[in-house]
């Protein structure tokens, strides 16, 4: 049977700049989800001064999440963002994103879903219960910490200076029955950066966890670190 794809509700996008540090263009891209809402392919599309028109540029979008020097050239922005920068490069109003999406590539066809040999058990009060990765490269923006700190309201438990600090905070919320913690952890003696997601459900609905995945990711990339992938390891 094949994988139902769920896209994001909305796109990432990154201001792309020249060599000289000047604003050149822009990334649009987007994650492409199993129905249990992790990452099953990535595609994008790109727009430059010198073009003049958006394109398929999600080998970009793959290269970012591997290449340091074009990470570097690339900033976060929020959708207003992109909107004010490409008025100012073109004079025109940012796409919307279903036209966006028209100039993404297809992806490539969707992985096997992983071979489920036993249903792991639940948290005891819950129906079922999911542990999900969000993993991130790059560098926290300075500041970023902070940022993040205060938008969950997440008691910071180490110091980012500290390279032996793995687990930089903790966040519990509850929403209606359902119940989510999240970690915000350094990974690979600080060469990556990762949120672990644990969703503890109680109905046969699950909208809230592709919800609060998305937000997640998208409050840490505009704190400056690239969403790589969404995992589910449970």
């Amino acid at each position: 049977m094949a994988t139902a794809l769920r896209y994001h509700a909305a796109l990432h996008y990154y201001v792309v700049h020249d060599g000289a540090g000047e604003p050149e263009g822009l990334l649009a891209e987007e994650f492409l989800l199993a129905a249990d809402h992790s990452c099953i392919g990535l595609v994008g599309g790109g727009w430059s001064r010198s073009e003049h028109r958006w394109h398929d540029a999600s080998a970009t979008s793959r290269r970012l999440r591997v290449d340091p020097a074009l990470r570097a050239r690339l900033t976060p922005v929020s959708r207003d963002g992109a909107a004010t920068l490409y008025r100012e490069l073109c004079g025109a109003a940012l796409p919307d994103e279903a036209a966006l999406r028209t100039c993404f590539g297809a992806p490539s066809a969707p992985p096997s879903p992983p071979l489920s040999l036993h249903r792991p058990e639940a948290t005891p009060g819950f129906r079922e219960t999911r542990t999900y990765r969000i993993l991130f490269a790059g560098a926290l923006a300075p500041g970023g910490l902070t940022a993040l700190g205060g938008a969950w309201q997440m008691p910071l438990t180490g110091d980012l200076a500290d390279t032996g600090v793995r687990v930089l905070g903790t966040v519990c919320r509850q929403v209606g029955r359902d119940a989510f913690r999240w970690e915000l952890r350094r990974i690979a003696a600080g060469a990556a950066w990762g949120l672990d997601v644990t969703c503890d459900l109680t109905g046969d609905r699950d909208e809230a966890v592709g919800v609060l995945l998305r937000a997640l990711t998208t409050q840490v990339q505009l704190q400056g670190l690239v969403p790589v992938t969404v995992d589910r390891f449970r």
